[in-house]
């Protein structure tokens, strides 16, 4: 088994979103102690953001790029070919502004990739990055699971989707900027949804 973690915090130390994304891997680990882990830490090792140079680079036929733009676009094709090793994806995904961290959407925009991770058909998309395993832990200062300002799970089913990854389950740590005593509560809400979903 290969083990791939997003670490998709801005942090570099003490982020909640790492700390669940480290919970869930360490269960993988115990439970498949063959397993091989590889981590990319997006605040460690931030990935170029998608602007115009970098489009211009995914647009212009390979053999007629320049060296700067063939550089760009190997920066994603690592990224795509770490995604496609791994059997079992772990991201750790923080709540900025009802939204992804731009770390976690740098990494999306990376590795949506139309005719590597997904092409479109007659009938639609279709996912091309199948059979894998995600399991996202995210980490919330209030309450968000369930409710209409929960603006996270929908994109994120919607983009794994897109790309072929349906088996999703989502780790929730919220509540963790209400006060220590909710933050406690909020781990301990991880350690028990981790003991029943991950296997």
């Amino acid at each position: 088994m290969n083990i791939l973690q997003i670490n998709g915090s801005a942090r570099l130390n003490g982020s909640n979103s790492t700390r669940v994304a480290d919970a869930i891997t360490a269960r993988l680990k115990a439970r498949h102690p063959e397993a091989a882990v590889e981590l990319r830490d997006l605040a460690r090792d931030p990935h170029p953001v998608l602007d115009e140079a970098a489009l211009s680079a995914l647009f212009t036929p390979a053999e007629q790029r320049t060296p700067e733009q063939s550089a760009r676009v190997a920066l994603d094709d690592a990224l795509i070919a770490q995604l496609k090793n791994a059997d079992v994806i772990v991201l750790g995904v923080p709540m900025y502004n009802f939204s992804v961290s731009v770390q976690i959407k740098s990494w999306i925009d990376a590795v949506a990739r139309a005719g590597q991770t997904f092409r479109y058909t007659a009938n639609g998309p279709e996912g091309l990055v199948t059979g894998k395993k995600v399991y996202v832990g995210l980490a919330r200062g209030g309450i968000y699971r369930d409710t209409e300002r929960d603006s996270q799970v929908p994109y994120l089913k919607g983009v794994l989707g897109l790309m072929g990854m349906t088996d999703v389950e989502f780790i929730y740590a919220e509540g963790v900027n209400m006060g220590p005593d909710r933050a406690t509560a909020a781990f301990d809400e991880v350690a028990t949804q981790i003991d029943e979903i991950v296997a």
